[in-house]
């Protein structure tokens, strides 16, 4: 089943904006992501023709609102899954920041696409918080008027609670890209799949 990826950008934005907001409520991941559904998107809807004829700005939009809430060396460890084990973590943070930018100019541009009017519902937080893990539920209302479920989760770390694995309809984001990253790194070795990431010549799912 292909990753449902416009919804995943959606999301995504949602939960990753909350770095700019999180002084406005709480900070456990609920309220994290409660507190961010539509304040993103106030921001691109007003300055929506400044970010269609400045790429760039809504790239750096973007990439000051996802990657403080992002676990990046965490996420980018599960992408790599066994094909990890043995790199340094030097190496691993290069690999990440070549997989951000990859998705930080996917993000800008696929947000330009968006409408920006379904609502999202966040659930209310089954059970106690976990520091390893930790779900968010949220649904969102489909132009045909049902629901798409997306899951965010979550890890408790020394900055704070972290997102690091979105699930779209049961389709994990980190899964989705171990399928195609690990065993590349495994056949290539990691130098070979950074350089094609950051070359643009690696592609990755949609």
């Amino acid at each position: 089943m292909k990753m449902p990826s416009k919804v995943l950008l959606l999301l995504l934005s949602y939960v990753f904006s909350s770095n700019l907001y999180a002084q406005t409520g709480g900070s456990d991941p609920v309220s994290l992501v409660t507190n961010t559904t539509n304040k993103i998107f106030t921001e691109l809807n007003a300055n929506i023709e400044k970010y269609r004829s400045d790429p760039a700005a809504l790239q750096a939009l973007v990439r000051t609102d996802l990657i403080p809430l992002l676990d990046v060396h965490y996420s980018a460890r599960l992408i790599l899954g066994r094909a990890g084990r043995g790199i340094k973590k030097e190496k691993v943070d290069t690999f990440a920041n070549a997989m951000i930018n990859l998705l930080v100019d996917r993000y800008a541009r696929g947000l330009l696409q968006f409408r920006t009017t379904e609502p999202l519902r966040v659930l209310p937080q089954r059970g106690d918080l976990n520091d390893k893990l930790t779900r968010v539920r949220t649904r969102l209302k489909l132009p045909n008027g049902g629901e798409t479920p997306i899951d965010y989760a979550f890890h408790k770390t020394p900055d704070g609670w972290k997102a690091f694995d979105v699930i779209v309809e049961g389709i994990s984001y980190v899964a989705t890209f171990r399928n195609q990253i690990m065993p590349d790194v495994q056949k290539n070795g990691i130098d070979s799949v950074i350089a094609r990431l950051k070359a643009g010549d690696l592609e990755v799912p949609e």
